[in-house]
């Protein structure tokens, strides 16, 4: 699952389209009629994104086997701050959620502009499987902040999941969803997820560093499908990476890990491994690479 922004992408690896120059000094956003007149705004803009990236980690968790997924998403702005948007993304292994290969995240919010230079953002997202269990499915709602603080830019968010199905405790272990014997059936529990994220340029290059870190606060099983959007119930996790932009494409190259150990997760095997076999973790560190054309 990802609201990579789109968000962070978090999980996950999602970025903006860089702006060029034009052949006119019109301001973006803003244009010009045949008889050189400039035209306000439009009222709704559309924006999307395609990526190709190694390993689709969402919350340091690989979703697609830790093998490569294609991601695609689409956003309708309006001037007021109000969007709605759509992304999707192939899965894999753990990341499957009850059968279906593909999560389709619904999301809507507002953007309000907020202090000096800063913007808050307040939305939902529903995270969709096609195909896969009813119960796999699943709401949260966030608030992010962001500005900027020099050259830097800043984001603080939280995220949090109400009690659903899809995010209880229906088996205490991977033993036990690996024999489908349910602990407890019908259980609903809710999650809690923190994040930060950290951009810079670098001055007279296409290059920006990049940093995120993040908190899950979930139950410490599995869901109704064998499967926990916070695995061990609560861990970290972080990237640090950069990207590059050139001819309108994005190159973003970023170390991926979590603070789940081998033995943390032990009880969740065998899914939590790549190709379900028992052996390894699929929250280990990770070198992710990613390339992403937007418009």
């Amino acid at each position: 699952m990802r609201f990579t922004t789109l968000l962070c992408g978090s999980a996950m690896l999602a970025v903006a389209a860089p702006a060029f120059a034009q052949d006119t000094a019109v301001p973006p956003g803003v244009s010009t009629d045949t008889a050189g007149e400039t035209a306000p705004p439009a009222p709704i803009t559309v924006s999307g994104s395609a990526t190709f990236v190694s390993d689709y980690r969402f919350r340091g968790v690989s979703q697609s086997d830790k093998d490569l997924a294609v991601q695609a998403g689409i956003t309708v702005t309006h001037e007021s701050g109000f969007y709605v948007g759509a992304w999707g993304s192939n899965l894999a292994g753990w990341g499957t959620f009850g059968g279906s290969n593909v999560e389709l995240d619904l999301i809507g919010g507002y953007k309000l502009p907020v202090g000096n230079g800063g913007t808050l953002d307040v939305g939902l997202t529903w995270y969709m499987y096609p195909g896969g269990a009813d119960e796999t499915d699943f709401a949260e709602p966030y608030v992010k902040l962001s500005g900027t603080i020099g050259p830097a830019s800043l984001t603080a968010g939280v995220a949090y999941a109400p009690q659903q199905e899809a995010l209880g405790r229906w088996y205490a272990n991977g033993a036990a969803a690996a024999a489908g014997v349910f602990t407890d059936p019908g259980d609903k529990e809710d999650n809690l997820y923190l994040w930060g994220d950290f951009a810079a340029g670098i001055p007279a290059t296409p290059f920006t560093l990049k940093a995120h870190i993040g908190y899950s606060d979930g139950n410490n099983g599995l869901g109704p499908n064998a499967t926990s959007v916070a695995p061990t119930g609560k861990y970290w996790d972080y990237s640090i990476g950069a990207e590059a932009t050139f001819k309108g494409l994005t190159f973003n190259v970023s170390y991926v890990d979590t603070d789940v150990s081998t033995a943390d997760a032990a009880y969740l095997q065998p899914s939590f491994s790549r190709g379900q076999d028992g052996t390894g973790s699929i929250a280990d560190g990770i070198i992710v690479a990613s390339v992403t054309a937007a418009f």
